[in-house]
């Protein structure tokens, strides 16, 4: 079984970048920041990006996007 902290990365080499939307919808995970903020404790250079859209009832709502840093995307 793949961990959740390996999923991130693979999905974020794959397509450049995750939001909350995108690791519930297509990997099953529900916290996010928590697996983000585990890898980077472990040294992984990631940037979170604030983003805003709008909800189901079209109110106002922010959420993260999560992509590698520069020293990360030298590394590959």
């Amino acid at each position: 079984m793949v961990s959740q902290k390996q999923m991130v990365l693979d999905y974020m080499r794959e397509f450049g970048s995750i939001t909350p939307m995108d690791a519930f919808r297509d990997l099953g995970i529900t916290r996010l920041a928590a697996v983000v903020c585990r890898l980077r404790r472990e040294g992984h250079d990631i940037h979170t990006e604030r983003e805003h859209g709008k909800n189901r009832y079209g109110q106002p709502t922010r959420y993260a996007r999560y992509s590698f840093g520069k020293d990360e995307k030298d590394e590959d």
